[in-house]
């Protein structure tokens, strides 16, 4: 017994010890699991509340007095949810999911070609590189008849028809019935459904001897790519300066707009960073040697450059790597992530702010409401109403002034009056009548464009006299009789016109890189551009001493 004692005495004293460390360490680990955790929902009340959302549309759909869709409801409730949220944080029902993720990923699977239909039937009016159409030898201007066994010709199908039809058409293999006017003959083409790439770059061509103009029009999955083989092309004919238009382009990913700031910036510079609330900030630095850190660079932005477009003019703005010219941007400053559903849709939810090298925020205020918000976007003028002024950063290499909140602001500001049509040419442009003259008459005039062997042969030859001219004429007067007071008295719109129907010409025969060279001659902005490119006044700019926008823009 004696023995016995002391063992059990040493098991009375470590029990109530050994105890108290559990309950010890059940409380820390209740604390960080709880702490990890908080912002997440018990089960059951994950349970109640979808209950309760399941039983309101069940009864509304067996007792509302009228008919009504469960998918509407639940739509409806979904996009209720988000209205609380920030305005680009979105739900994407399953039927609109693949082409939304194509546009980004950079390619869709179908035959490569545009149409527009001529007299009823659906001209081809661009082809994609590389695409099934272009290895299957279908050519613009060709004239659609068949679809497989059915007429799409002189049957009152729409474009977008059509475009679904090809698309969902059975099978892979489409075999395409079409009459070529240029060589006067009918053809049957078999063309397979293949990933077709969705080019990001517009145009890319040199201006002058010097000078390279590169268009961007979205940030994609494969944008990088085509952009630094634009970039390497235009450096191997000459180039020293850049002109890279990103007006209209609305975005896309972060990386590619990080990743073509990097071949302007150099050293392992801050180009965006990242925060957020739940994930803390993320830095994105350069790290490579850039093509193209030297040599003068400016970046052309409008109301419609938005998100990652932000993200590059405004790296490029922060560090005086080059002059930002056009009018204030959109002011879209969020992260958004993806969160695949159950039933095919998604949900893009936002998960940060981003933040240029210098500390700005881009996002404009979205206080009062996700309609207020896309109501000004639509009305913005983008003069200078959408930055914020009296939130003054600067720059971080020449310490010059810049603007966070609602966008990035240029350099140097180019009206969007100085830029607009007047209402009756206006009017005339953007009549589908005009367009329908311009593809009609390059389908009904295959020798005229046959002959013409470059794009340097059409622009030379190309005019506006006899009887083009005099057609165009009456296709204008029969949209507006005001016509004549243009031809009359304004000589200056009566080129801006002429210039569109020749660029529109020029896309057909010679693809974008056809149509904006001979638009950009027309494009205000752009010539703003050259002029500082070419002077002095870019070593101002960047210098500090920027031009200041005209009193009251």
């Amino acid at each position: 017994m004696s023995d016995k004692t002391p063992k059990n005495r040493s098991k009375n004293i470590w029990t109530p010890l050994l105890l108290a460390l559990v309950m010890i360490i059940g409380l820390v680990g209740g604390f960080y699991l709880n702490k990890l955790t908080g912002n997440k929902r018990d089960f059951a009340t994950i349970l109640d509340r979808n209950d309760r959302l399941e039983e309101m549309i069940d009864i509304i759909s067996e007792k509302y007095v009228d008919s009504i869709s469960s998918d509407s409801l639940y739509n409806d409730a979904i996009n209720g949810i988000l209205s609380h949220l920030d305005p680009h944080t979105s739900y994407i029902p399953a039927k609109d999911l693949d082409a939304v993720n194509a546009a980004l990923g950079g390619n869709f699977t179908g035959l490569g070609m545009e149409y527009q239909f001529v007299n009823d039937t659906p001209m081809v009016s661009l082809i994609s590189p590389n695409s099934p159409s272009f290895f299957g030898g279908i050519e613009t201007g060709d004239m659609i008849l068949k679809v497989n066994d059915t007429t799409v010709a002189g049957v009152q199908m729409s474009k977008r028809e059509l475009v679904t039809r090809v698309r969902k058409w059975g099978g892979n293999q489409v075999m395409l019935s079409i009459y070529r006017p240029i060589e006067q003959k009918s053809l049957t083409i078999k063309l397979t459904r293949a990933d077709v790439e969705i080019s990001s770059i517009d145009a890319a061509f040199m201006l002058d001897k010097e000078t390279g103009y590169i268009r961007v029009k979205r940030f994609a999955a494969n944008t990088y790519d085509e952009f630094i083989k634009q970039l390497k092309e235009l450096k191997e004919s000459g180039m020293k300066r850049l002109i890279l238009d990103l007006r209209g382009n609305g975005g896309g990913f972060l990386e590619a707009a990080t990743e073509i700031a990097d071949e302007f910036i150099s050293g392992n510079k801050l180009l965006v960073y990242t925060y957020g609330s739940k994930i803390g900030r993320e830095n994105y630095n350069a790290y490579r040697t850039g093509i193209f850190e030297n040599g003068r660079l400016i970046i052309l932005v409008d109301e419609g450059s938005a998100s990652a477009s932000e993200i590059l003019a405004g790296a490029v703005q922060d560090w005086d790597r080059g002059v930002i010219i056009g009018r204030d941007t959109y002011g879209k400053g969020l992260v958004q992530e993806q969160f695949e559903m159950g039933d095919g849709a998604a949900m893009r939810i936002t998960i940060a702010r981003y933040y240029t090298p210098v500390g700005r925020s881009i996002q404009k205020s979205y206080n009062e409401g996700r309609e207020k918000y896309f109501w000004d976007k639509a009305q913005q003028l983008s003069d200078t109403n959408a930055v914020d002024k009296t939130t003054k950063f600067f720059t971080s290499e020449n310490n010059r002034p810049v603007y966070g909140g609602g966008g990035i602001r240029p350099d140097v500001i180019v009206s969007k009056f100085e830029e607009a049509y007047s209402s009756v040419l206006s009017q005339i442009i953007t009549d589908p009548k005009l367009d329908d003259f311009i593809y009609s008459y390059f389908a009904h005039n295959p020798k005229i464009f046959k002959s013409f062997g470059s794009f340097q042969d059409f622009d030379a030859t190309l005019d506006f006299k006899g009887d083009f001219g005099k057609q165009l004429d009456a296709v204008c007067n029969s949209i507006s009789p005001m016509y004549r007071s243009i031809v009359k008295t304004r000589p200056a719109e009566l080129r801006l016109l002429q210039n569109y129907v020749k660029a529109t010409l020029a896309r057909i025969m010679f693809n974008n890189d056809g149509f904006y060279n001979v638009m950009n001659r027309s494009d205000k902005v752009l010539k703003r551009a050259y002029e500082v490119i070419s002077t002095d006044e870019y070593s101002k700019i960047i210098g500090g001493n920027s031009i200041k926008p005209a009193e009251g823009l």
